[in-house]
């Protein structure tokens, strides 16, 4: 397995969800990691944001660029330009 760098973090499940989505579709590996704790109920999401993606160095560039598509556009734009 190749050495995942953390990529982007995400500021809400919506978000994560979205961008998943997105990944899968286009077969990008990544690894979506959330800040929740539960012992803390959460509070470190308020402070950090919901979590962070991490993918291979190759794939960094490209996910940084959907998830900015994504942050400015609506979601529809993403997956119809496949």
């Amino acid at each position: 397995m190749e050495n995942y760098k953390k990529a982007a973090t995400l500021d809400n499940h919506f978000e994560a969800q979205l961008l998943e989505s997105v990944l899968r579709e286009r077969d990008i590996p990544h690894l979506m990691r959330s800040y929740h704790d539960t012992a803390f109920d959460g509070l470190f999401q308020t402070q950090k944001g919901w979590g962070y993606v991490s993918a291979p160095q190759g794939y960094l560039d490209e996910i940084m660029e959907i998830l900015s598509d994504l942050r400015q556009n609506d979601a529809s734009s993403i997956v119809e330009s496949e």
